[in-house]
């Protein structure tokens, strides 16, 4: 690797610092949280940022803990910590799914959830089980704090809304719905420590009192320009029945609203076909535990 260019290092205590820093740069400035991407980056020249802002001091931002019902994590909570989690992974089994394949656990150990998000790659891990679980993004910026939904986050690759001076402070998910179950599955090429999805697949299922399926969710990275849902497919589910053939139905709906793209690591039709395989597991690993939840105890 090559060595760092000099740049100027901020290392704010506040979260109204941070912004006043990052505002001030109009957008030449950086946010560092894990630094498991920034800093690689700025080592290989693909990133030269002439400021960093380092978030690591500010107080509050590496909390998981309950709010209304559902829970609260903070952007800087390490992606380690999640997979730790037991709140996670009772009530998220997606997310939790998505925390133990992210990279090796040396990067799990560095790596943030907000920083997954921010970098904005549609190849990330854990936009689509946040996308599944409904979970709502909480942003800081000069303006004050605002909500985003998690599937809006996301504008291209290496895009999101975020306007300068804006930063990822928290992600929220809702209270898990009774009777319902979610389940993340990807499949990645693994280099230089890392396990990037080829495509990656979360998937979310509530059963009905009829034993029917009340809502689906499926979402999808690494198979367009952003993570996203494949709503023909939700729909398809609906009302139905949990059952192979649905399924089955279901995941090949979904790989044809996906628009992958051919590059060195996979062509466009092997993603499609991968992203018909990963949906139908996901429906499957969720369907079970959905069942199960919705067994009397």
């Amino acid at each position: 690797m090559n060595r760092l260019r000099p740049f100027v290092f901020h290392q704010p205590t506040t979260l109204d610092e941070a912004v006043r820093i990052l505002a001030a740069e109009r957008g030449a400035a950086r946010p560092l949280a894990g630094g498991t991407d920034l800093v690689v980056d700025m080592k290989l020249g693909r990133a030269r940022p002439p400021v960093v802002v380092n978030l690591k001091r500010i107080r509050g931002l590496d909390r998981i803990e309950p709010v209304d019902g559902g829970t609260r994590i903070g952007a800087l909570v390490r992606i380690a910590a999640i997979q730790a989690s037991a709140i996670v992974r009772e009530r998220y089994p997606a997310l939790w799914r998505a925390s133990c394949t992210l990279a090796t656990p040396p990067i799990r150990n560095l790596a943030t959830i907000g920083g997954n998000l921010g970098r904005g790659s549609p190849a990330g891990d854990m936009a689509p089980p946040l996308i599944v679980h409904g979970a709502l993004v909480e942003v800081e910026g000069p303006g004050g704090r605002r909500t985003v939904p998690i599937q809006d986050l996301h504008l291209g690759p290496g895009i999101t809304c975020l306007a300068p001076g804006e930063v990822i402070t928290a992600v929220v998910l809702p209270a898990p719905p009774p009777h319902g179950g979610s389940a993340f599955r990807k499949l990645g090429k693994r280099g230089g420590g890392w396990d990037i999805a080829l495509v990656g697949a979360a998937a979310g299922l509530v059963l009905g009192g009829d034993g029917a399926i009340a809502d689906a969710r499926i979402a999808l990275a690494s198979v367009a320009p952003t993570p996203f849902r494949a709503r023909a497919a939700e729909a398809a589910l609906r009302g139905r029945p949990p059952s192979e053939e649905h399924f089955a139905r279901a995941a090949g709906i979904a790989a044809e609203e996906a628009r992958p793209i051919s590059d060195v690591r996979a062509s466009a039709a092997y993603r499609r076909s991968l992203a018909r395989v990963l949906v139908l597991r996901t429906l499957r690993d969720a369907a079970g535990l959905a069942l199960d939840a919705a067994v009397p105890r």
